[in-house]
């Protein structure tokens, strides 16, 4: 038998696979709240999830038989229950808003209501992204970097487990991970290094370099071109733009909150006209995928679209029942708010596939404005619809870059769902239960967890009270050019190819912090200088070595957490 035979003939959804990968879920899923509240984002979950399925599997129960397929369905159904927990980020928001007396009545959700909440919402993400497999992994292969170094780092460390730790590929991963966990804890331990040190200059702006592994680990995954589009949006959103908006009246400072505050609007006009032509001009392809799903092969390899759309139509009822009773919402405003879901779901799958960040802020502030239009100055409707939105794509995100991992690994999509739909009521659960300790404990704000991802997403609600007149002047003039160029970037990459810059990833670039994105645009220029001095060894040691970087610093974040959650203090 062909080794790529015996790997798809492995056991895979055993036992031992979903008790381990339940266990991994529930650390996972106690110790994301916290990180995500400190740190304002979530280091990567596949990597520490990989890493922690296979000590347990391997080092731990010394499993016989254990293989690479088993370590993927842990690694799955850790990164499942982490990004549901990411939605903490929501429940702080509401805290926030109910300090402030923003919502009135204030709503205070039980460790129940946030469980069939998140719950639902996660299961509704799952499910509808199933379909979506085909086009963006099969068809397009998008890169889809977290998954990408997630399906390596378990093809590494189990071949070096069966060959002998000495291959240059499991070398590579561990002097990646232990460079990168190393540098995270000096960072951590010796502010002043990281603030003193390597980001002089304006601050105010975010510009500097970012002192971080895991940015250049995923600039070395992701590439040259997807980086090199980014940074034109770098270079337009932190350098170009400020001076200008400025001197028209546009911004009332040249400070990063109020520059994003306005330079968001076109970025989410290029992501999603950009992403929705695309679709557009594959509709082919599409209609293809969702004939492939009824297919025989169903049976075997795709969870059946019948399981789908009545799962669908289960969770959704159960959504707008949860918030009716929760929060107050109109049960036709919820359902308007998962139809609006689809195609914004859509659009951060394909920013994600091709850059490694999921636009969920932009995306749910965007749902934000569009129900200030539908419910002006309906605050509990701005922010669960919002999060709804959010919800269902970090979840629908997860499940993309867990297929990723298992086209590399040659894993079963079907298993693949399973055990996402296993552990997303287990991120649920540890949230409801988490969060509220969390909260009392170390307080939400200034003088506690900062939660920024809360802090802008309650702000810009309360913000839309006020109605479109409180936006900034011109956004909505740079939102129509950003449509427009969106669309004609996308055009013209159908008859030019790679030569024309992707406009989601120019939209990604426009958000995210100039010292974050010159360190990740760094590794795609040195995948770029490595192809062509050694480009042998740039193909055998460019996705373990990247993997490492990622995973160490993803670990690192975790485990930290995890000890500061458990009362550790440093």
């Amino acid at each position: 038998m062909s080794q790529t035979k015996a790997v798809a003939a492995a056991p895979e959804l055993t036992v031992r696979s979903i008790i381990v990968g339940l266990v991994v879920a529930m650390i996972i899923g106690s110790a994301y709240p916290y990180c995500v509240l400190k740190l304002g984002f979530g280091p990567n979950l596949s990597v520490v999830s990989a890493f922690f399925g296979f000590i347990a599997l391997v080092l731990i129960m010394r499993a016989a038989g254990t293989n690479a397929r088993e370590n993927n369905i842990v690694q799955t159904m850790g990164t499942s229950a982490g990004q549901t927990a990411f939605m903490c980020v929501l429940l702080a928001a509401f805290d926030l808003l109910n300090a402030k007396g923003v919502l009135n009545p204030p709503i205070h959700l039980s460790t129940w209501q946030i469980f069939f909440w998140l719950c639902s919402a996660s299961l509704l993400g799952i499910l509808l992204a199933v379909p979506m497999r085909r086009h963006y992994i099969d068809e397009e292969n998008l890169t889809f970097a977290d998954g990408l170094a997630a399906g390596e780092t378990i093809k590494v460390l189990h071949e070096g487990r069966e060959k002998g730790m000495s291959a240059g590929p499991v070398k590579a991963l561990g002097l990646g991970t232990l460079a990168s966990g190393a540098l995270m804890l000096v960072t951590t331990y010796f502010k002043w290094i990281r603030d003193t040190v390597f980001l002089p200059g304006m601050q105010p702006m975010n510009i500097g370099f970012n002192l971080s592994l895991l940015s250049l680990g995923s600039g070395l995954l992701v590439g040259f071109r997807i980086c090199m589009a980014m940074a034109i949006g770098t270079a337009i959103s932190w350098f170009i733009l400020p001076r200008f908006l400025l001197s028209h009246g546009m911004i009332a400072e040249q400070t990063f909150p109020i520059t994003l505050r306005w330079v968001m609007w076109p970025a989410t006009g290029l992501m999603v006209a950009g992403g929705l032509t695309s679709l557009a001009l594959k509709w082919n392809l599409i209609v293809k995928t969702f004939r492939g799903l009824r297919g025989s092969q169903v049976e075997h390899n795709d969870f059946p679209m019948q399981w789908v759309a009545i799962g669908s139509i289960v969770m959704t009822v159960v959504i707008c029942l949860v918030q009716y009773f929760s929060m107050g919402i109109p049960v036709y405003l919820s359902f308007i708010a998962i139809i609006l879901s689809l195609p914004l779901m859509l659009v951060g799958l394909r920013v994600l596939g091709e850059t490694n960040w999921g636009p969920i802020s932009a995306m749910s502030n965007m749902m934000q404005a569009i129900f200030a239009f539908i419910s002006p100055g309906n605050v509990p409707v701005n922010m669960s619809s919002s999060g709804l939105t959010g919800t269902i794509a970090v979840t629908s995100e997860a499940l993309m870059q867990d297929f990723k991992a298992g086209q590399l690994l040659k894993s079963n999509p079907r298993n693949l769902t399973i055990a996402q739909l296993i552990a997303a009521p287990v991120g649920s659960i540890a949230t409801a239960i988490v969060y509220p300790v969390l909260r009392d404990k170390f307080g939400i704000g200034p003088q506690g967890l900062s939660a920024p991802i809360s802090v802008k997403w309650a702000g810009f609600a309360e913000l839309l009270t006020k109605g479109f007149k409180a936006l900034p002047p011109g956004c909505l003039v740079g939102l129509v050019i950003g449509i427009a160029v969106g669309i004609l970037l996308t055009l013209l990459a159908e008859k030019w190819g790679e030569k024309i810059p992707s406009p989601s990833a120019i939209g990604i670039g426009m958000l995210i912090p100039a010292s974050v994105l010159m360190t990740f645009i760094l590794g795609g220029v040195g995948q770029f200088i490595w192809a062509r001095v050694s480009p042998k060894t740039e193909k055998d040691f460019r996705i373990p070595l990247a993997s490492g970087l990622i995973a160490g610093e993803a670990i690192i974040a975790v485990v930290l957490a995890i000890m500061a959650a458990a009362g550790v203090k440093f």
